[in-house]
């Protein structure tokens, strides 16, 4: 299945680095290098004041190091705030003082991912702290090597997570989702027995899964379909969103004519595929692309098209689709999956 290359991740920055933005847009993977950098100079700007502060009115011997010491200090402090502040203001508590009573998550946020990205951020706002600090001290003949140790020291720290990062923006970016969501901002009603079965999906790596997703208009399908890939994109699995009519075309293309230039992988060889739009749902009444019809296009009208076939059945896909009253929308979705070769313990399926 499609997987980002180290080469893959020299030519995106590469790519991230040169050229001019209002010429060809902003990715992903160079907001967040522009993002890192804000945070950077966000602690070397100020550092560079406060250095002079402590040198010229206090009389440190150390400037340097204690100015970089308390901007750490402080955007520690409000980082730690803006990783807490979601986390407390969902609880329901009595306390007046430290908990804010607010609407529960419909699926909890991961936690631990938004702990390392606030820890990835400061580990920048600490870079640029300690580097301003070095860069003060050594043009002002301070003592640098604590300075130097400190920053040599974040520097190695914060490789891994740089790299992570970045290599998960790329993983989104080339998903081609039509906006960025996370599965926690879903706010919309969902049962507990669907929530379960999409915490299921989530937690299932293995392949040829597939989702359907039924529900009306405005009822959260394509939300909960992209928040629900992009947690798979942001373990790093290879994802393609596609909407029906799209996709159907792509079945009459030839395998070899996949567009490496523009994408790492397509639908032929990623690990998750979304397909969005088969069916709007109430108030239309009627089928935009059926069942049957959907089969037609993967055989491409030749009756059995063993190529698409396979490809569908190995892949996990969301199927986005409209609302089922009577129950008749599932079975016959279902049915053509099993004509795919997709066994029934391999189907789930969520209404909204």
């Amino acid at each position: 299945m499609g997987k980002v290359t180290t080469k893959d991740v020299f030519h995106q920055l590469k790519a991230d680095l040169i050229g001019k933005d209002s010429y060809r847009g902003v990715t992903l993977s160079y907001s967040w290098l522009a993002n890192q950098f804000g945070h950077f100079s966000l602690a070397f700007i100020p550092t560079i004041p406060l250095y002079f502060l402590l040198k010229d009115y206090c009389g440190l011997s150390m400037p340097g190091l204690f100015a970089s010491a308390i901007i750490t200090g402080i955007w520690v402090v409000f980082e730690t705030y803006n990783f807490l502040g979601p986390l407390l203001s969902n609880r329901v508590s009595h306390s007046k003082l430290l908990f804010v009573s607010g609407p529960k998550y419909q699926f909890q946020p991961a936690w631990l991912n938004i702990a390392f990205d606030t820890f990835t951020d400061l580990c920048f706002f600490s870079l640029g702290a300690f580097s301003s600090g070095r860069m003060m001290g050594y043009y002002n003949h301070g003592n640098i090597t604590i300075l130097s140790i400190f920053t040599v020291f974040i520097c190695l720290v914060v490789a891994y997570p740089a790299h992570y990062w970045y290599l998960t923006k790329i993983y989104q970016q080339n998903a081609d989702y039509p906006f960025q969501f996370r599965l926690s901002q879903f706010d919309l009603p969902i049962s507990e027995e669907n929530k379960t079965t999409v915490k299921s999906y989530l937690q299932n790596n293995q392949p040829g899964k597939h989702l359907l997703i039924f529900g009306e208009r405005d009822k959260g399908k394509t939300s909960l379909s992209v928040g629900l890939a992009n947690e798979k994109s942001i373990q790093n699995k290879s994802c393609v969103y596609l909407t029906a009519m799209k996709l159907s075309s792509m079945f009459f293309e030839p395998e070899d004519i996949a567009d490496t230039i523009k994408y790492l992988w397509t639908w032929r060889n990623t690990d998750y595929l979304v397909i969005d739009d088969i069916d709007p749902g109430d108030p239309i009444k009627e089928n935009i692309i059926s069942s049957d019809q959907f089969l037609e296009y993967i055989d491409k009208y030749t009756g059995h098209d063993e190529a698409n076939r396979k490809i569908i059945q190995n892949t996990s896909v969301i199927w986005v689709l409209g609302n089922d009253a009577n129950g008749i929308m599932r079975q016959k979705w279902t049915e053509m999956l099993q004509q795919l070769g997709v066994s029934i313990e391999n189907i789930s399926c969520v209404e909204l």
